[in-house]
């Protein structure tokens, strides 16, 4: 049986006159480096556009379905669900397939099926268009994600992986804003279709631009080696945490994201479909704070930086208990500023931490974060139809304190760690 892949970059020796140099990992300043940067954020932007595709809509879908805020959620919730569900598996084709193979097939499948999505003739199809949207999507987060661990030098991860995430986040921004403005004059399903077109023309930047994987070496596709990788991971203690720190923080932006259209359409403020759309230019933010995320870290430390993501996501949602339109943007360009951030800092924390087996540790944090984006978005929407807004606030605040508590602890056990090493030395 073939060598499992550890992920690490495979040299070649010093190279002679008679062989090539060794290829190098791609770093900034390079051409390599840009058109992968480039690719990789069209890609980003393409996922997160399709993936919260009816997000902004979830308003007009209740009205044009008939149907409840907690029933059309579900258009968002099984995307993400059918994502959480699938990324591990798909990611454990792409070590034996390839990583730019995995994300191919799975960008042109999202795409394809994107562009039938407007053509659901009821919630039930929509919703099971969305599940085959959402597992088709899994093959490119985990697969990124390990790409860049496997083709970029180690100094500048943080800076590459917080690329990839402000392309989710100006896709989930541009997604939101295309669908609203184009269900105001066509319909949510003119929304829809907008937003297909738009992922359409990320793909094919994508495939024009991603360079060739130079350091990929196909793994076994034992399912008893990936079932060990897994495990392995499950028992790594600072991975868990960064899971669970990645799920609650999901939670948060799926919980305020999912029912905030539906607090703006609502009185007092009784705002047009264009006009919510348009609310998600506060992603501009998220993409600033994600591309800053490695800054953040070479100044204030990894939980430092933590730290400072769960404080301005929680002053946001505090804000955003106000009945003034203006506080409630700045509320939530706090939340949004304070949630990529983290998402950044936690998902690059992985791909450092996992020395092997890397694109089943990026599955596991991408399967743990969808299925915090599930739960955020489903227990949101039945907080609000139950209690209002405040009650959306109080799911997500307790996720913020979930956040909290998992830094702190981590904390703890690095001091203990630390305590415990100088001891076995002084002895």
């Amino acid at each position: 049986m073939p060598p499992v892949h550890t992920g690490a970059p495979v040299t070649t020796g010093a190279s002679t006159p008679s062989s090539p140099a060794a290829p190098e990992a791609h770093a900034p300043g390079r051409p390599g480096y840009r058109r992968m940067s480039l690719a990789l954020f069209a890609a980003g932007l393409a996922t997160f556009a399709l993936l919260y595709s009816t997000q902004a809509l979830l308003p007009a879908i209740s009205d044009g379905l008939g149907v409840t805020a907690g029933q059309a959620s579900w258009t968002v919730s099984a995307a993400t669900g059918a994502l959480a569900l699938f990324v591990l598996p798909l990611s454990a084709l792409s070590e034996r397939f390839g990583r730019t193979r995995m994300m191919t097939v799975s960008m042109l499948v999202a795409v394809g099926v994107g562009l039938l999505v407007p053509f659901a003739p009821n919630l039930e199809w929509l919703v099971a268009l969305r599940a085959v949207q959402g597992a088709a999507i899994a093959g490119i987060p985990a697969s990124a994600m390990a790409y860049l661990a496997e083709e970029v030098k180690p100094k500048a991860l943080v800076g590459a992986i917080g690329l990839f995430v402000a392309g989710n986040s100006i896709g989930g921004m541009s997604g939101r804003l295309v669908t609203g403005w184009a269900a105001q004059a066509w319909g949510w399903r003119g929304g829809l279709l907008a937003v297909g077109a738009m992922a359409l023309a990320c793909a094919a930047a994508f495939l024009v631009l991603l360079p060739r994987a130079r350091f990929f070496r196909p793994a076994s596709l034992n399912p008893r080696a990936v079932g060990r990788t897994v495990a392995g991971h499950l028992r790594d203690p600072l991975l868990l945490r960064l899971y669970g720190i990645g799920a609650l923080f999901m939670t948060v932006f799926g919980a305020v994201y999912t029912v905030i259209g539906y607090r703006l359409v609502d009185e007092p403020f009784s705002l047009g479909q264009g006009v919510i759309g348009s609310i998600f230019l506060i992603y501009l933010v998220g993409t600033v704070s994600s591309a800053a995320a490695g800054q953040l870290v070479a100044r204030a430390g990894r939980r430092g930086a933590l730290y400072l993501a769960v404080t301005t996501t929680a002053l946001g949602l505090l804000l955003s208990l106000a009945d003034s339109l203006a506080a409630i943007l700045v509320g939530l360009v706090l939340i949004t500023a304070g949630f990529f951030a983290g998402h950044a800092v936690a998902s690059a924390a992985v791909s450092r931490t996992a020395t092997s087996g890397r694109a089943q540790a990026s599955a596991l944090y991408q399967s743990a974060y969808y299925l915090g984006s599930s739960a955020g978005g489903t227990l949101g929407a039945l907080a609000y139809h139950s209690a209002g807004w405040a009650a959306t606030v109080g799911i997500a605040l307790l996720a913020v304190l979930g956040v909290v508590s998992i830094t702190l602890y981590g904390s703890h056990a690095a001091r203990a760690e630390r305590r415990h090493g100088s001891l076995a030395a002084a002895r």
